[in-house]
C-alpha cells in the first residue's frame, strides 16, 4: 500500500486577525505521519502505525472489527500481546494528545508538577472556559473573569509555558469546540478533563473523558489503562428533515439506554442515515452520549467530516483520511454488543427532563405530561449555545426562527441567552448576521465560555426555592445544576425548540401543529427552521487567543503563593498500612441519585478548584441523607450532634476515625471531575461502597487511593445503617477478582457480614497500596 507523508513546511499566525493557515506539501513517504505543527511541536498523526495495529490485532481476533475496535486497538501499547476481551480486560492504549479545561487543568497541572516531569511527552493544550460566569453579556463578563481569575490565569499559562503546554486565554471558547475546530480527526485518540469529551466523535475520533490523574499519566508518557469497552451500535435509517435536528437522535438514545445503559460501552453510530446527519450535527449526538454513561461515542469517517475538515483549513488530513478510510469505518459484518435502530424519517423533535437527561418526552406530549406532574408551563429563560448545541448551523437554524417571530412584529416573551462555542463561531456568526437578529428577538449572547450550562450564571430573575422551567440546548439537567436552584424544571431539547419555546413563553407549546399571535392579531405558525451547515465564506477566526508553548522552558516560573485561598500545592496522600480497614464510621448513607454535581458542586465552587482543602468544603453537601432526608446535615457520631459533611468529615479526621461513603446506583455520574473523589481522600475516607458506579468516578477512586466497592448483593445496601460501623477484611491478601468482606457492627452490638466486590487489575492495586497514582509514579522514577 503506498503511504502519504504530509509535511508542514510553514505555519503563519495572522497577528491582530489570528487567521491560521497551513501550508503544506504531500509526498509519498515510507510511513504514512503527517507532522503538523497545530500549535504544539511534535504533534503527529500517523495513519500507518494505526493501520499496523489493526492488522496485528484483526488476525489474532480472526473476526471483523467495530470501527471502536479499530481505533482503540489501533492505539494498543502492545498490540501482538494485549489480552483483548470486551467488557473483562484492561488495555494499555497509547492516546495521541491531551485537552484540559481551566477547572480541571488546575488539578491536573498541580499534580504533573508533583511528578517532577520536566515536560509532557504527547501534545496537550488547556481551554480557559469554565471560571467565566454569565452576569451582564459577553464582553463585560470576559473582562470581569479576567479580573477575578488572574491568579489561577496566570497560573495555567505560566504551568503550560513551563511544561509544553499549549494555553486558549479566556474567551477563546468551550473546550470541546476548539477541538473539534482545531485537533479532532477521524482516527485520533484523544482524552480530555472534562465528561463531555466525546464531542470529537463527531469528527470519527475516539474521544474519551477522563479524571486530571489519567491525563498525567498520558502527559508523562505512561500507557493509559481502560477497560476493553463493549460496543453499541445504533443503525440509524432514513433521513433529517423539518424539525427534527441531531440533537432529537442522543435525546431519543438516552430514553432508551438511561442515564447508566452506556456504561462501559462505546456507542458506534453507523447505517444510511448517518450521511444525513453535519459533522457538527454528530458531534451533538457525541457529546451527549456522556449522558448515558457511554465512554465514548463515534460515527464512521464521511464526506460531512471531509467537507468539515476543509472549511476549517485541515483538508489535507482529509486527504490522508481518505487513503485510509478503510479504517475509519466499521467493518462489513462486526458484531455489536446491543443494537438500537432508529429511523430518523419517523424521528420526532423531542425534549427531556426535568432534573435527569434520560426522562424523554415527544415535544407534542410535554405539554400535557407537565400539567399531569404539576411543572410549571411557563418558560422563564430559554438558554442556546453551550459545548452540545453552538454550531454554525445550529446559530442559523435557531436565527431562522427569531426571523420569522421579527417579521412578525414579536419578541421572544421568555428571557433568551446565546453562547457561542468560540471565538471563531463568534466572529462568523456576528459577520453573517445571526448575532443580530438573534440580539433583536430578545436574546444576550454570551461569553464563549460554558457560562449556565455548569452553573456559571448570576441568575437574578427567580429566587432560590422558586418553582420555574427553564429549556436549553445544554446536554446535563441536574437539580440545581444550572442556577443552583433546586426548584428550577431544566429541560433539554434541541436550540430549535428553545427558540421555538422562547419565542411562544411555554412549555406547551408545539410548533410544528401551534399557532402564535402576530403584532396585528394574525395567528400563524412558524416554518421549519433552517440553516447552512457551513459559511459559504471562510470561517472568520476572530481575535487571537493562542499562546504557544515556548521550546524550552525550564526558566518559566510557575508561582503559588502558600496564602492563596485559590490554589495550593499538593501533599502526598499516606499509604495503605498493609492491614484490615476496622470500625470506620459511615459519614452519610446517601439516598437515591448522587452525581458529582452532589459530590462536589461547581457553579460558585469553581473558583476553589485548584485549592483542595478549601475546595472540601462543598463534599457531599448536595447528597441526600437516607437518614433524615435532608442535605448536609449528618450525626457527628463522635459528638452526637449534626453538623454539615464536611465539617463531621474534618472532624472524624482529626480524631484519627477513618469512614466511609454508602451510596445508590450509578453514583458518581456526570462530569469527570476528579475533585469528587479527591475531596473525600483528603479528608480521611477509605471508601466508597454503592450499588454501582459511573466509569469515570470510579477511575478516579482509584487513583487517588480509595476503595471503591459495590454490594455484591444490592439488596445490602438495606442492611446498613447509618450509625453503624464497618470493617473491610481480606485487604492483604486482595488480588483483582477476588472480593472483600465487610463486617458491620450495628449499634445495638449485633454484627452481620457483606460481600463487597470491586474491579481492580493488579496495575490499580499497586496505587491502593501505594496511597495514589501519583504516589505509585513517584515510586518508579
Amino acid at each position: 500500500m503506498a503511504s502519504y507523508c504530509l509535511t508542514v513546511t510553514r505555519l503563519r499566525l495572522a497577528l491582530g486577525t489570528g487567521a491560521r493557515r497551513f501550508h503544506v506539501s504531500a509526498a509519498f513517504s515510507a510511513k504514512a505521519k503527517v507532522a503538523m505543527s497545530r500549535f504544539e511541536p511534535s504533534s503527529t498523526i500517523n495513519y500507518e502505525k494505526m493501520h499496523e495495529n489493526i492488522n496485528i490485532v484483526r488476525r489474532r481476533l480472526s473476526r471483523p472489527l467495530t470501527l471502536s475496535e479499530k481505533i482503540v486497538y489501533g492505539h494498543l501499547d502492545d498490540p501482538a500481546g494485549q489480552e483483548i476481551d470486551r467488557g473483562r480486560t484492561y488495555l494499555r492504549l497509547r492516546p495521541d494528545r491531551v485537552a484540559m479545561q481551566d477547572a480541571t487543568a488546575q488539578m491536573a497541572m498541580l499534580q504533573f508538577i508533583s511528578s517532577g516531569l520536566p515536560r509532557v511527552a504527547v501534545p496537550s493544550t488547556i481551554h480557559c472556559d469554565h471560571l467565566i460566569e454569565a452576569q451582564i453579556g459577553g464582553p463585560e463578563d470576559l473582562q470581569r473573569a479576567k479580573e477575578v481569575n488572574e491568579e489561577v490565569y496566570n497560573f495555567l499559562a505560566t504551568a503550560a509555558a513551563k511544561y509544553g503546554v499549549g494555553f486558549w486565554k479566556p474567551g477563546s471558547g468551550i473546550i470541546h469546540q476548539i477541538i473539534l475546530e482545531n485537533y479532532a480527526y477521524p482516527g485520533v485518540m484523544l482524552i480530555g478533563t472534562d465528561s463531555h469529551t466525546p464531542n470529537g466523535g463527531g469528527l470519527g475520533s475516539i474521544c474519551i473523558g477522563v479524571g486530571g490523574a489519567d491525563a498525567v499519566d498520558v502527559m508523562a508518557g505512561i500507557p493509559w489503562e481502560l477497560k476493553c469497552p463493549n460496543v453499541i451500535g445504533v443503525k440509524l435509517t432514513g433521513s433529517l428533515s423539518g424539525w427534527t435536528s441531531p440533537k432529537d437522535v442522543i435525546l431519543k438514545v438516552a430514553g432508551i439506554l438511561t442515564v447508566k445503559g452506556g456504561t462501559g460501552a462505546i456507542v458506534e453510530y453507523h447505517g444510511p442515515g448517518v450521511d444525513s446527519i453535519s459533522c457538527t450535527g454528530m458531534a451533538t449526538i457525541c457529546n451527549m452520549g456522556a449522558e448515558i454513561g457511554a465512554t465514548t461515542s463515534i460515527f464512521p469517517y464521511n464526506h460531512r467530516m471531509k467537507t468539515y475538515m476543509e472549511k476549517t483549513g485541515r483538508g489535507e488530513i482529509s486527504a490522508v483520511a481518505d487513503h485510509f478510510k478503510d479504517d475509519l469505518v466499521p467493518d462489513n459484518g462486526c458484531e455489536y454488543d446491543q443494537v438500537i435502530e432508529i429511523n430518523l424519517s419517523e424521528l420526532k423533535p423531542h425534549i427531556n427532563g426535568p432534573f435527569t437527561p434520560d426522562l424523554c418526552h415527544p415535544v407534542s406530549e410535554i405539554g400535557a405530561t407537565a400539567k399531569k406532574n404539576g411543572w410549571p408551563l411557563e418558560v422563564k429563560v430559554g438558554l442556546i449555545g453551550s459545548c452540545t448545541n453552538s454550531s454554525y448551523e445550529d446559530m442559523g437554524r435557531a436565527a431562522s426562527l427569531a426571523k420569522q417571530a421579527l417579521d412578525k412584529g414579536l419578541k421572544c416573551k421568555a428571557q433568551f441567552t446565546v453562547t457561542p462555542g468560540s471565538e471563531q463561531i463568534r466572529a462568523t456568526i456576528e459577520r453573517d448576521g445571526y448575532s443580530k437578529i438573534l440580539s433583536d428577538v430578545g436574546g444576550i449572547v454570551l461569553a464563549n465560555a460554558c457560562g449556565p450550562c455548569i452553573g456559571q450564571w448570576d441568575r437574578k430573575d427567580v429566587k432560590k426555592g422558586e418553582k420555574n422551567t427553564i429549556v436549553t440546548s445544554y446536554n446535563r439537567n441536574f437539580t440545581a445544576r444550572n442556577d443552583a436552584n433546586p426548584a428550577t424544571h431544566a429541560f433539554v431539547t434541541s436550540p430549535e425548540i428553545v427558540t421555538a419555546m422562547a419565542i411562544a413563553g411555554t412549555l406547551d407549546f408545539n410548533p410544528e401543529t401551534d399557532y402564535l399571535t402576530a403584532a396585528n392579531g394574525e395567528k400563524f405558525k412558524l416554518e421549519a427552521p433552517t440553516g447552512d451547515e457551513l459559511p459559504s465564506r471562510d470561517f472568520d477566526p476572530g481575535q487571537d487567543t493562542y499562546q504557544y508553548p515556548p521550546a524550552e522552558g525550564s526558566s518559566v516560573m510557575v508561582n503559588v503563593s502558600p496564602t492563596s485561598n485559590r490554589l495550593q500545592l499538593l501533599e502526598p496522600f499516606d499509604t495503605w498500612q498493609g492491614k484490615d480497614l476496622e470500625g470506620m464510621r459511615i459519614l452519610i448513607k446517601v439516598k437515591g441519585k448522587c452525581t458529582t454535581d452532589h459530590i462536589s458542586a461547581a457553579g460558585p465552587w469553581l473558583k476553589f478548584r485548584g485549592h483542595l482543602d478549601n475546595i472540601s468544603n462543598n463534599m457531599l453537601i448536595g447528597a441526600v441523607n437516607i437518614d433524615n432526608d435532608a442535605v448536609n446535615k449528618v450525626k457527628n457520631l463522635l459528638t452526637g450532634k449534626f453538623g454539615g459533611v464536611p465539617d463531621v468529615a474534618r472532624h472524624y479526621k482529626a480524631n484519627g476515625v477513618n469512614w466511609v461513603v454508602v451510596g445508590d446506583e450509578n453514583y458518581g455520574e456526570g462530569s469527570s471531575r476528579e475533585h469528587a473523589a479527591l475531596e473525600p481522600r483528603h479528608l480521611g475516607g477509605r471508601a466508597i461502597i454503592v450499588k454501582s458506579f459511573a466509569r469515570i468516578h470510579e477511575t478516579n477512586l482509584k487513583k487517588q487511593g480509595l476503595l471503591p466497592l459495590t454490594f455484591d448483593d444490592a439488596k445490602d445496601y438495606d442492611k446498613i445503617r447509618p450509625d453503624d460501623k464497618i470493617s473491610i477484611t481480606g485487604l492483604p491478601s486482595l488480588v483483582p477478582g477476588k472480593p472483600l468482606t465487610a463486617v458491620i457492627e450495628h449499634s445495638d452490638g449485633s454484627q452481620e457480614s457483606i460481600t463487597l466486590n470491586h474491579t481492580f487489575n493488579e496495575t490499580q492495586l499497586e496505587w491502593f497500596r501505594a496511597g495514589s497514582a501519583l504516589n505509585r509514579m513517584k515510586e518508579l522514577q
